[in-house]
């Protein structure tokens, strides 16, 4: 059935979550709902090591992509069209677009952030599930997306750091064009923000090429550091940018793009990329980013779910794919791995719970907070 109507859609709540798909499937590019549930997918398999043991043995062994960086250069799509978009529309882009533009993504990202902080602190502080986190590693820096600005973290709430890159290209990159905008014309404003952020932390990690690491220290102090990684998200601005001015052409190539960005990000995730040697410090995450981008022209250009009900369920991933990014490795070590401890004949169970609880927990978060509070940026 479906449902028409606001007021119809205000009582949709979780329990007919997958028929209020069918209101807002029209507004929704399917392409990019697929891409989107395929990086989530990606980073809760990444998250499954525990549970999966051996049960997958008859599988071969594949490396697969890293589903953070497919949701910044998402990301970066979907943030640089709506910049582009406003840029255009206005006669100079200042602070009232600026503040418009922040006030809409902080309460797209802001509400669930902070409560599933507050959550985990809770957990962790009052140590009721086992042990998930080390408290005295929080500090007043996590509120402001700075425990991961200049250096490295650990110890509590990991996943946030992806957070911190994205919040502070949302404040860097509108900075920037007001900047540029002085000067320049719309055109060029924004593609002289994106080589600034192309190449800075580009030419960072370069300065950084000497530095010895370990994979664990490498992990935290480069690939989690919000100054040397926001070139990842400004590839899907870049992306943005073509699209806009350049539709034809991003149309035209869509099959060569995608083919030339699945060939791509297959390569350099077979090709040793080893962090002790400039490529695997410097260039890989470029590589990767632009292989990720190359996929975006037939993502965007596919609008309408050819699938039926497992294309309903993909859009569904998609939607709570934010909750799902928060909530599933905590879910993980908290609740699955506290009430499931892990023998051979356990670990289909605890796959099959820990899949179930991210999904049922996201849902609700969903449905429950986060549409409620993305909502109120049109009120306010």
């Amino acid at each position: 059935m479906f449902i028409k109507g606001q007021n119809a859609q205000r009582l949709c709540y979780l329990w007919r979550g997958m028929n209020e798909l069918k209101v807002g499937e029209k507004n929704r590019v399917f392409g990019l709902d697929v891409y989107r549930a395929i990086a989530i997918i990606l980073v809760v398999m990444s998250h499954t090591a525990y549970f999966r043991g051996d049960i997958f043995y008859f599988l071969p062994s594949v490396p697969l992509p890293d589903g953070v960086e497919l949701f910044f250069v998402l990301s970066g799509f979907l943030i640089g069209t709506i910049l582009i978009r406003t840029l255009e529309e206005s006669e100079r882009f200042g602070l009232k677009e600026l503040l418009h533009f922040w006030k809409r993504r902080w309460f797209r990202t802001l509400p669930n952030y902070y409560l599933i902080l507050i959550v985990y602190y809770i957990l962790v502080s009052t140590s009721i599930i086992g042990n998930p986190g080390d408290i005295d590693q929080f500090s007043w820096k996590f509120f402001f997306f700075s425990q991961n600005l200049c250096e490295s973290f650990y110890g509590f709430y990991l996943e946030s750091w992806s957070l911190s890159v994205e919040e502070w290209f949302y404040i860097i990159l509108p900075i920037m064009i007001i900047g540029f905008r002085l000067f320049l014309s719309k055109k060029h404003t924004l593609l002289a923000a994106i080589a600034v952020l192309i190449l800075a932390p580009m030419l960072y990690r370069y300065d950084l090429r000497d530095m010895n690491y370990d994979d664990w220290w490498f992990d935290q102090e480069i690939r989690k550091v919000v100054i040397v990684r926001l070139d990842t998200i400004i590839y899907g601005v870049l992306a943005a940018y073509i699209a806009f001015y350049y539709n034809d052409f991003w149309k035209k190539t869509r099959w060569i793009t995608f083919l030339l960005g699945l060939a791509t990000i297959v390569a350099v995730r077979y090709i040793p990329h080893p962090i002790d040697q400039t490529y695997g410090k410097v260039f890989y995450f470029t590589i990767f980013s632009i292989g990720a981008m190359l996929l975006l022209p037939m993502a965007s250009s596919l609008k309408r779910n050819p699938l039926g009900v497992a294309g309903k369920a993909i859009t569904y991933v998609s939607i709570i794919s934010y909750a799902m990014y928060l909530v599933n490795h905590w879910v993980a070590l908290i609740i699955v791995k506290h009430y499931f401890p892990v023998t051979y004949k356990q670990q289909w169970l605890a796959y099959a719970v820990f899949w179930a609880a991210t999904i049922a927990i996201s849902s609700m978060i969903y449905y429950l907070y986060e549409r409620p509070m993305t909502k109120l940026r049109d009120i306010f």
